[in-house]
């Protein structure tokens, strides 16, 4: 029996419609967020690490960065953001650990709930993080001690400044007092704490250049005294020499203009781009090959200052 056309027009419309909808897409997947901590936002070095993290996460298009970190250098307050992201069960955290053995419990914590954690710049070797990236400390420090005894011919008075706590530094503090202990003529007068506040170089260096007129050098294992233009003032460097960590602005331009004779530069932008890398890989079953990946440094003097301009301004995509 046919059917009356009032029945039949009802179902081919709808049919009709139907067939002319595209057929729904699966949600966009989800992007890893990875929480990457440095020791402050007020530490000029870590801006490069932002830049290599962020260009990371835009190349692989599935993760997104999360940055934070105390204004200044304050481990309680470090403690408390790294805390903060294992209650928002973030997929990986890559920490500058301004102290390792303070943050030890807390990183083994996140490891523990299931959060994979890598140190990069400064590490927390006791902890259960998965690997570092950075350079080799101990070692880098050594250079620092060898190039100074080179620029003061291998005798003075050497005074130098760091930052207690921090592994990396104590570490690289260790490696200048090894090399220079080589060198029978060099004294090491005093050992400054600079608690990683940049604003107080200029200060201690003036003060310790009157306390020891006779000074031969400075030599620095962060980038304190090449942080600003003014650290460096009340420096001769006909009578004083000064070797430092870091290749920052206004750092080579220091170089250029003699207030200071050595820099050591660390791979700032892969900080940031192979702490991300790094974490990604651990999240699609890749670990480390190693725990530790040695960066390297760059030496740089007035020889080669130009060409490293160069190159840091291609990695910037300057």
């Amino acid at each position: 029996m046919l059917k009356p056309l009032s029945i039949l027009l009802p179902v081919l419309l709808i049919a009709a419609c139907s067939g002319s909808q595209p057929a729904p897409q699966p949600p966009a997947p989800a992007k890893l967020r990875f929480a990457v901590i440095p020791k402050a936002l007020d530490i000029p070095v870590f801006n490069y690490a932002k830049i290599g993290a962020d260009r990371a996460a835009a190349e692989f298009g599935d993760v997104e960065v999360l940055w934070n970190a105390p204004a200044s250098a304050d481990q309680l307050k470090q403690k408390e953001i790294l805390e903060s992201y294992i209650t928002q069960k973030v997929d990986g955290i890559a920490i500058s650990s301004l102290n390792g053995d303070f943050l030890r419990e807390t990183i083994d914590r996140a490891v523990d709930s299931g959060i994979p954690v890598i140190t990069w710049d400064s590490d927390a070797p006791t902890s259960k993080r998965i690997a570092f990236y950075g350079v080799d400390d101990l070692a880098s420090g050594r250079i620092l001690g060898e190039e100074a005894i080179k620029l003061i011919n291998g005798k003075g008075k050497v005074a130098l400044i760091t930052s207690m706590g921090a592994a990396n530094l104590e570490n690289r503090h260790k490696g200048v007092r090894e090399a220079l202990a080589k060198a029978p003529g060099i004294e090491i007068v005093e050992t400054y704490d600079i608690k990683e506040d940049a604003i107080r170089c200029a200060e201690i260096i003036a003060a310790g250049g009157r306390r020891y007129p006779d000074l031969a050098a400075w030599v620095s294992v962060g980038g304190w005294p090449v942080f600003t233009r003014n650290a460096l003032t009340s420096v001769d460097p006909s009578k004083t020499k000064v070797i430092s960590f870091d290749t920052v602005s206004p750092a080579l331009d220091l170089l250029r203009e003699g207030k200071v004779q050595v820099l050591l530069g660390q791979k700032y932008f892969g900080w940031g781009s192979e702490s991300v890398r790094l974490l990604r890989d651990i999240k699609q079953g890749k670990r480390p090959p190693t725990a530790i990946i040695d960066s390297g440094v760059d030496i740089v003097t007035k020889e080669n200052v130009d060409a490293y301009e160069q190159q840091w301004k291609k990695m910037a995509g300057q």
